[in-house]
């Protein structure tokens, strides 16, 4: 059974890499050839990268013509969008919708053979992943730099998610890869 990692790239004080925060700016600022390359070696160990509409229209907007070093793999790699209401998804390879129940689709993607799956992307789709309770891991990746504005990583929940951490990497910019998984999942077991 294929695993569901949530990846994604947050400030020191929790916040998402949304356009009007600053986030994205510092992102792009930071030069890391060693966490670039760790960076492009862990996408290529996607299975499928899984995505919300908005961010499916950002990204199938830049990747397939870009020349950056992670292009190849986002190109490349099976892409899953999941809406109700788009009606193609031809401007990018390798990409198909997903129109039905979140979690279902989130189930038989699971149930597939494979790589791992990769949320990538999209603050709303991710809220709407740790809400369902289909994340079994959480790739963090962390900036050196606080924004005091923009949307949490994680939505208002019922009760508190419990993770533990199995591994973390430092990168000479500052930048932090946190790996947290729910308490009582073992790390590498799968799910």
């Amino acid at each position: 059974m294929r695993k569901l990692i949530l990846g994604f790239y947050v400030s020191l004080d929790g916040k998402s890499a949304d356009a009007d925060n600053g986030i994205r700016d510092v992102m792009m600022s930071i030069d890391d050839p060693e966490q670039e390359k760790y960076f492009v070696d862990s996408l290529w160990e996607a299975g499928a990268f899984l995505m919300g509409r908005k961010s499916y229209e950002i990204m199938a907007e830049f990747w397939p013509t870009s020349d950056h070093p992670s292009a190849k793999a986002m190109n490349e790699i099976p892409k899953v969008v999941f809406s109700r209401t788009l009606k193609s998804a031809d401007n990018w390879p390798e990409t198909r919708i997903a129109a039905g129940d979140t979690a279902e689709e989130i189930a038989k993607l699971k149930a597939e053979p494979g790589k791992d799956l990769v949320a990538a992307g999209g603050t709303e789709f991710m809220h709407s992943l740790i809400k369902l309770g289909v994340v079994d891991e959480y790739r963090l990746w962390v900036l050196p730099a606080a924004t005091g504005k923009g949307a949490p990583l994680f939505p208002e929940l019922d009760q508190p998610l419990d993770l533990r951490l199995v591994k973390s990497t430092a990168f000479p910019s500052g930048i932090l890869e946190l790996i947290y998984a729910p308490a009582g999942w073992r790390f590498g077991d799968g799910g």
